[in-house]
């Protein structure tokens, strides 16, 4: 219980972390966080440590009484989101490229299209924003092991870097809380948000 994740947020409600139980609790006890529950409301320690424990909650022993476990934080003096590099992940490229087929130009639902090396990797190409982009499979499969001019295909638009950050950046561990849910705006799996290689 005391290893289990707490999703921490920024006093604007952002998410910002996710944290250790046990850091969480520090934070908590020395009044840099407090709690939030469902309702959205925010607790210090001593009124979190007030409430009772009902069943159906985590809760874990203090030295002399249970305490539910906050699912939740909120800093109290950090208002910003801290600076990230843009992940080079499926997700990413999808969002870069509005989930279009940077062939055809037409927009697909993400299971219909794939990523596409431009200069191809048997040719040379790298795994790189500058190099990958999204195509529907019929394009992908016109295209195959060759660059757009050799398939006499042109890209709509030149790849490159985005200089945004999504705003769900955060790296989640693989358990996700439903009390997480109000704070998050994508939900995270791995096929989409893990870093690609390069």
């Amino acid at each position: 219980m005391i290893s289990s994740s707490v999703l921490v947020l920024n006093k604007s409600f952002l998410p910002v972390h996710v944290t250790s139980l046990k850091r969480a609790f520090i934070l908590f006890y020395q009044g840099i966080a407090k709690a939030v529950d469902k309702n959205y409301r925010t607790f210090s320690f001593d009124s979190w440590a007030d409430l009772s424990v009902i069943d159906g909650y985590n809760s874990i022993g203090l030295v002399n009484r249970m305490i539910r476990v906050p699912s939740v934080i909120i800093l109290t003096n950090y208002d910003k989101l801290p600076r990230r590099y843009v992940k080079f992940s499926r997700a990413n490229i999808f969002l870069r490229d509005k989930n279009k087929c940077q062939y055809c130009g037409k927009e697909f639902k993400k299971n219909d299209l794939n990523l596409d090396h431009v200069i191809p990797r048997m040719r040379g190409g790298v795994s790189s924003w500058e190099n990958v982009v999204c195509s529907c499979i019929p394009c992908n499969r016109n295209k195959g092991g060759r660059t757009p001019e050799a398939a006499g295909m042109k890209l709509i638009k030149k790849p490159i870097k985005p200089g945004w950050s999504s705003y769900y950046h955060i790296s989640l561990t693989n358990i996700m809380y439903k009390e997480w849910m109000p704070f998050l705006s994508l939900v995270d799996n791995a096929y989409w948000h893990v870093e690609l290689d390069k």
